[in-house]
C-alpha cells in the first residue's frame, strides 16, 4: 500500500479509535453509577426490625406440653406448650410457657424470644379459667440467665437459639422439645 493512499485513511482509523475510547469511557461510568445504586437498594442495615402483630392464643392443654430441662438448681418444672409454638415473620419464637413449682403453684405465661438480641418479651399472663391478662411491661428486655429462674434462658440456649441465631425451623425445634433434646450441633 502506498503512502499517499494510508495517509487518506489514517484520519478515519484516529476518528474510530477516539470514537471508541469515549464509547469505553461512558460505559464505564454508567456501569460505576449502576453499582454505587446497588449497595444503597440492598443494604439492609438500615430498615429497623419491625414487630409482627401478636394474637393472644388458646389456653395450654396438659397433653400439648413438653417439659424441658432448665437446670441443676430448678426445683420446679417447665413446659412449653407446643401448639403455641411459632416463627414470625419477624423472627420472633413465640409460645406458652407453664411452670409448675414443687408446691403445687403454677404460672402460664406467653412470650417471645428474640435471638438476634437475646431479648424476651412477655406479651401475657394465663389465669386458671383459660383466659389471658395483658402484661403490663410490654417491652422487651435482655434475658436474665441466674439462679432458679432461668427458664428463658434455658430455652434461648438450649432449643431456640445457637450464636445469636434462630436454630432451625418450628419442627426441629418443636422435636427437640418433644424429645426434651438441648442444641446438639453435631447432630443437628
Amino acid at each position: 500500500m502506498s503512502q499517499r493512499f494510508r495517509n487518506i485513511f489514517a484520519p478515519h482509523r484516529l476518528v474510530r479509535t477516539l470514537a471508541a475510547g469515549l464509547l469505553l469511557c461512558s460505559a464505564t461510568l454508567s456501569f460505576a453509577q449502576q453499582l454505587g445504586n446497588f449497595d444503597e437498594e440492598f443494604d439492609d442495615e438500615e430498615k429497623p426490625w419491625q414487630e409482627i402483630a401478636v394474637k393472644l392464643p388458646p389456653a395450654p392443654l396438659p397433653e400439648n406440653l413438653a417439659e424441658f430441662y432448665v437446670g441443676p438448681t430448678t426445683t420446679s418444672k417447665s413446659y412449653v406448650d407446643l401448639k403455641s409454638l411459632s416463627i414470625g415473620s419477624d423472627n420472633v419464637v413465640r409460645y406458652i410457657m407453664v411452670t409448675k413449682s414443687s408446691g403445687g403453684a403454677t404460672n402460664i405465661i406467653y412470650s417471645g424470644i428474640r435471638c438476634e438480641t437475646y431479648e424476651i418479651k412477655q406479651y401475657a399472663f394465663g389465669r386458671s379459667d383459660g383466659s389471658w391478662s395483658r402484661s403490663r411491661h410490654d417491652k422487651w428486655i435482655r434475658i436474665k440467665d441466674a439462679g432458679a429462674n432461668r427458664q428463658d434462658a434455658a430455652l434461648y440456649k438450649s432449643y431456640f437459639c445457637q450464636v445469636g441465631i434462630l436454630d432451625g425451623d418450628l419442627r426441629k425445634i418443636s422435636n427437640r422439645l418433644r424429645e426434651n433434646r438441648p442444641i446438639d450441633p453435631a447432630r443437628e
